[in-house]
């Protein structure tokens, strides 16, 4: 049987976006999971991105995060691009700057809509969007000395 949308659940919530924002301070996944929350919610996605020890065979001892002055902005029109496209109940996306280590939360993003599918889908698009058009930069430094730049859009 095809869904039919009748419930108020099954629409997107009225403001759905509860966090968009940059941080220099540690991040919380208790934190976005909890902005998220929707009893209309059957699922919650949640991605947690961590600074990992290696990137392209070369050891990564630590790294930085910066960002251009709209990268607030560009967030809220990746999130209400998603919000737009899925039934979103609930969306938080949260990216850190500063200077981090290996193991550190770098972004944390969490969707909740009626169905798990829809949670998923939402979350990846999220988050690949984040990724690829909001203008947040890492400078990279490895082990061996050398260091780069990676710029997301």
């Amino acid at each position: 049987m095809a869904p039919t949308h009748d419930h108020p659940g099954e629409q997107a919530a009225q403001d759905p976006i509860k966090l968009l924002a940059i941080r220099d301070a540690p991040l919380s996944v208790d934190e976005v999971f909890r902005l998220v929350g929707d009893d209309a919610a059957g699922g919650v996605a949640l991605f947690a991105g961590t600074v990992r020890n290696h990137d392209g065979g070369a050891d990564v001892d630590e790294l930085g995060y910066s960002c251009h002055p709209s990268a607030e902005a560009e967030m809220r029109r990746v999130a209400e691009k998603v919000v737009a496209e899925y039934p979103v109940r609930a969306l938080a996306a949260v990216h850190r700057v500063g200077d981090l280590r290996v193991g550190d939360l770098a972004v944390v993003v969490a969707v909740s809509c009626p169905h798990r599918g829809e949670a998923f889908e939402a979350c990846r698009k999220l988050i690949d969007d984040l990724k690829h058009e909001v203008p947040i930069w890492k400078h990279q430094k490895f082990s061996d000395g050398t260091e780069e730049w990676v710029g997301a859009c």
